[in-house]
């Protein structure tokens, strides 16, 4: 009777089915986890760059350069029905604003917030949408010394001018192709280029 009863498959080996829309769910939720996401966006992380000298002020006569540099992003997941993030980069600046006769430094610390948005698409791909960074998305503090460093901030629009660089130095990484490729997943390529393996 034993011998009758090899091969067969016992309670431990029912399997638990998923309809096609929990499947498709759960795939989503796989291919677009938080730590894939973060990880197409690390090569950000430590990256540095600066802006200026660049007129400001009445008159443009004060001259603001700047030195940025990018921290570690993290997401945080938006609660939607559907898939979404918001992606904050931290960000330290050295600001410093020359009169030719005085200068003043600043030092601004602040965070960069991209909205993220999983999609699906034709004929079977994975997309991650990335709304165009503006600078609204761009949250800064500033410190400065002095009572004039800080007047002189108001007048020479200081924050409007690092979150409008800030932004559109991201808005172009962002477009660069590392980013684009982990952005989109073709999903039918890869199953295709898996079935020929």
């Amino acid at each position: 009777m034993s011998e009758l009863n090899e091969g067969r498959s016992g309670p431990a080996d029912v399997q638990s089915y998923l309809s096609y829309e929990e499947f498709g769910r759960r795939f989503l939720e796989y291919a677009a986890s938080p730590e894939r996401i973060a990880g197409a966006f690390e090569k950000l992380t430590g990256e540095a760059f600066e802006f200026g000298p660049i007129g400001v002020g009445p008159g443009r006569i004060a001259k603001l350069s700047a030195a940025v540099r990018l921290g570690q992003p993290r997401l945080n997941r938006e609660p939607q029905d559907y898939i979404s993030y918001d992606l904050v980069i931290p960000l330290d600046v050295d600001l410093l604003i020359d009169l030719a006769v005085d200068r003043y430094r600043f030092h601004v610390d602040g965070t960069i917030h991209l909205h993220l948005t999983v999609r699906t698409a034709e004929p079977l791909r994975v997309l991650i949408e990335i709304d165009e960074p503006q600078p609204s998305n761009v949250r800064i503090n500033v410190a400065s010394a002095s009572r004039r460093g800080e007047l002189l901030r108001i007048l020479a629009s200081v924050d409007h001018e690092i979150r409008r660089f800030v932004s559109r130095y991201i808005a172009a990484e962002i477009c660069k192709p590392n980013i684009q490729a982990a952005t989109d997943i073709d999903v039918a390529a890869r199953l295709d280029a898996a079935w020929r393996l």
